[in-house]
């Protein structure tokens, strides 16, 4: 008969006051910054235009150093699995909004993304006790592709060819090239959701196991 070792330590969870938190947070409080900076003149300011490209690149710049210490140091917190992804999409989903208000992305593009980002995210935090769905190379393309399109799309790519001329061909054609990265965003973002629903259906019986404590 064998016993269990007595005076076991249990591992110390660590503390949610920790730097990858603070990180998260911070892109938090960074969105309506960015929604007012890219809005600003109607988005026809090419100053807070690239101001706002200015905070989104720290934004996208601090998702990923947030993750690489928080699994490089072991600081994963339930607040930040919760956290991280919220701050993810509303960042994106700001600068989808505020894309679409002055013109430089269509709306239907913008809900079409948002419904499946928010849907997906809020889904796999509700049933994150008794599923895990490991994330796929596509959500991780998928990431990459609109951090890079949107980012371009914030810059005053059109506005800045109205003060420095010969800047406007550059300019435009950067636009559309951007404008084809969102395309392949977009598709990459439903075909991602596509799996994310897919891996969901399959486990779909562990949905009516009582969640672990």
């Amino acid at each position: 008969m064998t016993h269990e070792p007595t005076g076991a330590v249990e591992p110390t969870r660590p503390s949610n006051w920790n730097l990858p938190n603070a990180l998260t947070t911070l892109r938090i409080v960074l969105v309506p910054f960015f929604g007012w900076a890219l809005l600003v003149d109607g988005g026809d300011s090419v100053l807070w235009r690239t101001v706002a490209w200015v905070i989104f690149a720290v934004a996208m710049i601090t998702d990923k150093i947030d993750g690489d210490i928080a699994r490089a140091r072991n600081l994963v917190t339930d607040f930040g699995k919760i956290a991280d992804p919220i701050a993810d999409k509303a960042i994106t989903g700001m600068a989808f909004i505020g894309l679409a208000i002055v013109g430089d992305v269509w709306w239907w593009v913008a809900i079409v993304v948002l419904v499946r980002e928010w849907s997906v995210t809020l889904l796999r935090l509700s049933v994150a006790k008794q599923v895990v769905i490991a994330a796929k190379q596509s959500g991780k393309i998928k990431t990459a592709l609109q951090g890079v399109a949107l980012g371009t799309l914030s810059l005053p790519l059109l506005q800045v060819g109205d003060v420095v001329g010969w800047l406007e061909v550059p300019g435009l054609v950067l636009f559309y090239v951007a404008q084809v990265g969102l395309a392949a965003a977009v598709a990459m973002t439903l075909w991602s959701g596509y799996e994310f629903y897919r891996d969901l259906y399959r486990q779909r019986h562990l949905l009516r196991a009582p969640a672990r404590a």
